[in-house]
């Protein structure tokens, strides 16, 4: 898809730092993308509980305290946007706050909502104007240990650059606010919760409602969007032995198995191969094409949505979207960069197949055989147990605790302590 159109003025508020998880890609920077091989998503061994981590838990970081499972390390925070906790409040309001779009009619949360594991349950998502988006809304759950934000955009690198995208940003059409700076400072400042929250959020800054603080205060929310109490986590980390059924077990095995070869791009603590934290060396920038598609048998994939290859303009990243977290995957349906894949099921078929076959229509094609496939996507097949014994695996990845805890919710018409 084309690049969303930004102000100037958003640009560098950007730059200064911002935030947010809805939007599609902003241009990329001179430096231009990392070069193709660094793009390769073909390596990458270790199954779900590889990945020695730092022993994070919840020790203070700049006078925050991480609410984090004792081996999950802490996201990386930039220099420029500490943590604190009447940030993360002012985030948290800012999220759920309809001011945010032009007709405020939606929120952030309008496509990230909580039980859902802030997905929409869309196949594409729908801005406020009522627009349809070329993708699927993207779990928020651990986003932030993301090493590139969005579905195929191998330059975008913290969340600070990415909220800007969907308030201002206008292909798609999201919160709408395009040249409405000023009038989204009037609205914030007017609100009285405001009028407590920004000041101590960003003490010393003479003006704190501002569109490079709002964009922080997303970012600093959005990373406390932790998922790390499933009941997978239990079993492997917590020592509950019970706390998994015995198919569970078995679908773990095989997830982690050469047979299905799930495990290596769902790694690590946080089931995905595309990961940073702090004391990691560098981010892993990772991205593969599963063959959902090969149009004319070419390997195409429709328009807008042909991946990596949209930002890099190399044709070997035709296809190329980021692996998504399996965290809470059997509440994020339906699947895929732009929800063609309905089921977890269905997914199965997928990955058996080696590729997705359509038969009719003008995405026809074999996508097996599409030939810019990973390697590792080569098919295999399984028992109607086996079956079974991988979707009991997947769901014991769901993590109720963060679908409602009260911190992630919406705090409008509810005690703010903070605001006091």
């Amino acid at each position: 898809m084309r690049a969303a159109s930004l102000t100037a003025a958003v640009v560098l508020a950007a730059l200064a730092g911002g935030a947010g998880a809805c939007g599609d890609d902003p241009p990329a920077p001179a430096s231009g993308p990392p070069a193709p091989s660094e793009l390769d998503a073909s390596a990458g061994d270790g199954d779900v509980d590889a990945e020695p981590l730092p022993d994070a838990g919840a020790e203070p970081d700049d006078g925050y305290t991480w609410e984090l499972p004792a081996w999950f390390p802490r996201p990386v925070v930039p220099a420029d946007n500490p943590m604190s906790a009447v940030k993360v409040e002012l985030g948290r309001h800012l999220f759920y706050d309809t001011r945010l779009s032009l007709n405020q009619s939606q929120s952030c949360a309008s496509c990230h909502e909580q039980e859902r594991a802030f997905t929409d349950g869309l196949a594409r998502s729908v801005g406020s104007t009522g627009e349809e988006h070329p993708r699927n809304a993207m779990g928020l759950a651990n986003v932030g240990y993301v090493s590139t934000l969005t579905w195929a955009n191998p330059v975008l690198l913290t969340l600070e650059q990415q909220t800007v995208v969907p308030i201002f940003g206008d292909e798609p059409v999201e919160l709408g606010m395009r040249n409405q700076e000023g009038e989204l400072i009037a609205r914030l400042s007017a609100e009285a919760r405001y009028q407590v929250l920004f000041p101590r959020a960003f003490p010393g800054d003479p003006a704190p409602v501002s569109v490079g603080n709002v964009v922080k205060a997303i970012s600093a929310f959005e990373r406390t969007l932790v998922s790390g109490n499933s009941p997978f986590d239990r079993f492997s980390r917590g020592g509950e032995a019970n706390a998994i059924s015995e198919s569970a077990k078995r679908g773990h095995s095989l997830f982690n198995s050469e047979k299905l070869e799930c495990f290596h791009c769902h790694n690590g603590f946080n089931l995905m191969d595309s990961t940073h934290f702090e004391g990691k060396s560098a981010p892993e920038i990772r991205f593969h094409n599963t063959g959902l598609y090969n149009v004319g048998g070419l390997g195409a994939y429709p328009a807008p949505n042909r991946g990596v290859m949209e930002i890099t303009t190399n044709g070997d990243d035709m296809g190329r979207f980021r692996a998504q977290s399996l965290r809470n995957i059997a509440v994020t349906a339906p699947y895929m960069h732009d929800g063609s894949i309905a089921t977890l099921d269905e997914v199965l078929d997928h990955y058996a197949a080696a590729g997705r076959t359509i038969t009719t229509g003008p995405h026809a094609g074999v996508g097996s055989q599409n030939p810019y496939k990973s390697a590792l996507v080569i098919g295999f097949e399984l028992t109607a147990g086996e079956r079974a014994d991988v979707l009991a695996f997947l769901r014991s990845l769901t993590d109720d605790e963060f679908l409602t805890a009260p911190r992630f919710a919406n705090p409008w018409g509810k005690p703010c302590p903070l605001c006091e």
